[in-house]
């Protein structure tokens, strides 16, 4: 199963609050007033970061093991979700205009399953997902 649980850390800033680095992901860099806030704002912009990756055709890394001192987060999960269709579209090596016809649909809604910022329903996505023999499953996790 593929997770999108990336491990960030947090650096003391010394204008006070905290700066954000992920190793796997070197273009997330951002900061935070606390701790917490600068935990939120790391899976804003890991958001981004994942919106980049599908816009530009990128392969995500394999997200490393935590090390101490380190931070799980993952992007919101619509984006974990698009970001699992891009992944079993690649992985199938299928195109859009492929997939549409599949799904009986016009290639530009394919596009917008893809479209990190576009709001997509989360059905839809799974049955594209399914199309390609995968499931899309979603957990429940305790936060710290």
């Amino acid at each position: 199963m593929e997770l999108f649980d990336y491990a960030v850390l947090l650096k003391a800033a010394e204008e006070g609050g905290y700066i954000v680095t992920c190793r796997d992901l070197p273009s997330l860099i951002t900061q935070g007033e606390d701790k917490a806030d600068a935990l939120v704002q790391a899976a804003d912009a890991m958001d981004e970061v994942f919106a980049t990756y599908m816009l530009d055709g990128l392969t995500f890394p394999t997200p490393s093991k935590m090390r101490r001192g380190e931070y799980s987060i993952a992007p919101p999960a619509e984006t974990m979700a698009k970001a699992a269709l891009y992944m079993a579209m690649s992985e199938a090596g299928i195109t859009k205009v492929q997939l549409a016809r599949q799904l009986g649909v016009d290639e530009k809604e394919v596009r917008r399953l893809l479209d990190p910022h576009y709001a997509s329903k989360l059905p839809r996505i799974a049955q594209a997902i399914q199309l390609l023999g995968r499931r899309l499953v979603i957990g429940l996790e305790a936060t710290k």
